[in-house]
């Protein structure tokens, strides 16, 4: 399929590989989700300001006791809350997610552009609306919640940073803000993070529309193959950027396949013969280690 940079055609990339920097992804939140918890999932039992006064000499064995009943850590130095930098670091991993997990929908839904069409959303034929009115309509309308719903997590990253500084050794200024953006912060993830898998593992996949697309841009995107092919040859790299480049301009000025403006132009075809041309121009030659880096992925992931 084209990879795109820019929203420009840029060089071939495969459905795979994207995917894989996809999961890459899930994994490293999920990593940063493993290596926060013992920070984040604390408590303390040291009384009004942190001293333990009232619990006498025992004091700290008390709260190891209660805290490892609990079957969580505790807060060694604490107020009398425990340090909502904690908390804020929380909100700020389930935010990162939410910016991943719009990320992996915001592609969907680019791809689902009608003059795109690569992949689409499930689409229940028999029941489902794609819309009131345009009665052709299959719209990315799940793709669409996910990426309105992280923006309203990715909001709640500003009060839980503000309740971090509270007066000496604590204050009300928390309270409330709290019970709100903890719970929606959760709720909204856990739906979000449905959402997305559905998305994915229902997800339509039209190849023949990728290669499609790949032919419509008349070998355009073969231009750095070519490019490196003429490398190859002893040319230097910027003098054959130079050739490939007035080459794809004046194909495009043209209306005609790249194949044809590298073949008109002396310098280059004296370089690469006619079959060598054609080899550079192949898609499917030029995806590097596409294959390799997921299956590496995948064996990791697994």
């Amino acid at each position: 399929m084209l990879g795109r940079t820019h929203g420009q055609a840029a060089v071939p990339i495969t459905f795979g590989l994207k995917v894989a920097v996809f999961a890459s992804e899930v994994a490293r939140q999920r990593e940063r989700m493993r290596q926060a918890t013992p920070r984040i999932v604390v408590g303390k039992m040291s009384g009004a300001v942190g001293t333990g006064a009232a619990f006498g000499p025992q004091a700290l064995e008390i709260q190891t006791s209660v805290m490892t009943e609990l079957g969580i850590g505790f807060e060694e130095a604490a107020t009398q809350v425990v340090g909502r930098d904690r908390h804020a670091e929380f909100i700020g991993i389930l935010a990162n997610l939410a910016a991943s997990l719009e990320k992996f929908c915001t592609e969907v839904r680019n791809l689902q552009r009608t003059e795109i069409a690569e992949v689409a959303e499930a689409f229940e034929g028999k029941s489902q609306v794609g819309s009131s009115t345009m009665a052709q309509k299959e719209n990315p309308v799940a793709s669409e919640n996910v990426c309105s719903l992280a923006r309203i997590v990715r909001s709640l990253v500003t009060p839980a940073l503000e309740n971090v500084p509270l007066w000496h050794e604590r204050d009300l200024t928390n309270s409330a803000a709290e019970r709100i953006l903890i719970p929606h912060a959760c709720v909204l993830i856990d739906e979000m993070m449905a959402k997305t898998t559905e998305i994915f593992r229902t997800l339509r996949v039209f190849p023949d529309r990728m290669k499609a697309n790949l032919e419509a841009t008349q070998g355009q995107v073969m231009a750095e193959a070519v490019m490196m092919a003429l490398v190859a040859k002893g040319l230097g790299r910027q003098e054959a950027h130079k050739l490939v480049r007035d080459a794809a301009q004046n194909a495009r000025t043209k209306g005609i396949h790249l194949r044809e403006a590298l073949l008109a132009e002396a310098r280059i075809s004296k370089l690469l013969s006619k079959g060598e041309i054609e080899t550079a121009m192949d898609p499917t030659a030029y995806l590097g280690q596409s294959v390799s880096i997921i299956d590496a992925t995948l064996k990791r992931l697994r």
